[in-house]
């Protein structure tokens, strides 16, 4: 027996792959068969049964109302509260895509391949200590604590150090790791209690006023303390706090002419850094505007319609705040009226996600840009893989995150790195093809118009149309 035992299993192997080769197939020649049998039965149903019993009527009724408002109603039937949708409105506001650059080949000559480009920028040129950055884009204010989570703070920290671009601290209080890795740090002086002190105020590289934001427009917040426990809890001051509250009015600021006061107090305290206020955009925006220039202010940060945040109601996503193109085009339109441009800068905010967009609001005559969605994405990009399909990638990047100790600080500031490298080696590529090197070459000017409304909002010139073509007409319909 003991010398039976190869061709023994060597039987068994050709027996079981044989009885595999059958039984495949078996399944082979009934799969085409079964498959029309069970499509039969299942299209049938549908073409016989009443609507009301019929399952395409789900199909029907979520092209009435969206299957996201769907999910969204079905939330709040669930909890009977408020639902906080994070990343901002779906929507589709009027954007940038109705605006191209017009490129430099004869009339005008592209600049030279291996020129450098000057992308660097100033942040309140006339403060006693302007604020300096290598590129002109910049992550939006994310706060520690109360949206992301310490190892996200930290990689936006050393990712924007190597940048030479800032980190903001959103609503959130100042991380010392912030401070620590991030060569620029723009601190918000919001309504809450923390970040106060003037040893903190004084770590900043410019300070940011509050009063409100593109996804949660001026609007109170009510965060769970469930949600802030541990260190963020004792950076903050709110320990044991069932519910930590974000007022919608600053206590020092009751009334506009508060704001001048707050303003002097922070240049005071910081020795001249830029101070600045940071704004949702309404229908009123001009007034607004006048208000911080009669202040004294910087800088303006006014964030469109787009805008994200960690979470939000979304009739504030949805229907509060003008788009971001119109807020950004209004807001230039008032500063130059007012002849502050030159001294009072302006960053604009609000659903940026494309060298082409950042550029293109440059050249409408905005001085920063401030991403937020985006750049969460390229930091988390492959770390996705640790949530999904199983969880959502929030998990891993929020503070009460389920998923935040898989989070890898590193690769997500390396990774932050070189999006903003590629981000803006792209635009350098366009700024040499509009025959300029430098970032305050391109305006306006560089710009045309695709459609009227684009026009209308921007003030940028409609391309020619073919001679003999009515204005009215499509492009589509004359064949271009």
């Amino acid at each position: 027996m003991k010398g039976n035992w190869i061709p023994f299993l060597l039987g068994s192997f050709v027996g079981t792959l044989l009885a595999s080769l059958c039984i495949g197939l078996i399944l082979f020649f009934l799969f085409r068969p079964a498959t029309q049998w069970l499509l039969g039965k299942f299209v049938k149903r549908i073409m016989d049964e009443r609507y009301p019993e019929n399952i395409f009527e789900m199909v029907s009724a979520m092209r009435k109302i969206s299957p996201q408002i769907v999910l969204e109603n079905s939330l709040r039937a669930a909890s009977g509260q408020v639902i906080e949708r994070p990343f901002g409105s779906p929507r589709k506001f009027l954007n940038f895509d109705g605006l191209i650059f017009s490129p430099a080949q004869l009339a005008v000559f592209p600049a030279p391949e291996y020129a450098q480009v000057d992308l660097s920028i100033t942040i309140g040129p006339m403060a006693n200590k302007p604020l300096k950055l290598k590129i002109p884009i910049m992550p939006g204010g994310m706060g520690y604590g109360i949206g992301i989570s310490e190892k996200v703070k930290i990689a936006i920290a050393k990712g924007t150090a190597a940048a030479g671009t800032l980190s903001n601290t959103g609503e959130g209080p100042l991380l010392p790791e912030e401070r620590k890795y991030a060569k620029h740090v723009i601190i918000q002086y919001n309504s809450g209690k923390w970040s106060k002190e003037p040893e903190i105020l004084k770590q900043a590289d410019a300070i940011e006023i509050h009063f409100g934001q593109g996804a949660s427009a001026g609007s109170a917040s009510f965060i769970p303390g469930e949600y802030i426990q541990g260190r963020a809890s004792q950076v903050m001051g709110v320990e044991g706090e069932e519910v930590v509250v974000i007022p919608s009015l600053h206590p020092d600021i009751q009334n506009p002419e508060d704001l001048k006061n707050v303003v002097e107090k922070l240049r005071s305290i910081t020795g001249g850094v830029p101070i600045g206020v940071k704004i949702c955009a309404s229908n009123i925006l001009e007034a607004d505007l006048e208000i911080a220039i009669q202040a004294g202010v910087d800088f303006i940060s006014i964030d469109g319609g787009q805008a994200g945040t960690k979470g939000g109601p979304p009739i504030l996503e949805d229907d509060f705040g003008l788009p971001t193109i119109y807020a950004l085009s209004r807001a230039v339109q008032y500063l130059q009226e007012r002849g502050v441009k030159d001294r009072v800068s302006l960053l604009s905010g609000g659903g940026y996600a494309t060298p082409g967009e950042c550029l293109k609001a440059l050249a409408l005559g905005a001085d920063g840009i401030f991403m937020g969605t985006a750049i969460v994405w390229a930091m988390t990009h492959d770390q996705v893989t640790k949530a999904i399909p199983w969880e959502p990638p929030t998990e891993l990047a929020f503070y009460p995150g389920a998923l935040k100790d898989k989070f890898d600080t590193e690769a997500a500031a390396e990774a932050l790195e070189n999006f903003f490298a590629a981000f803006v080696e792209e635009m350098e590529i366009a700024i040499l093809s509009l025959g300029k090197t430098s970032l305050r070459e391109v305006t306006v000017k560089d710009l045309v118009a695709l459609d009227e409304w684009t026009s209308n909002v921007t003030h940028v010139p409609l391309a020619y149309l073919p001679k003999g073509t009515q204005r009215g007409e499509r492009m589509d319909d004359i064949g271009v």
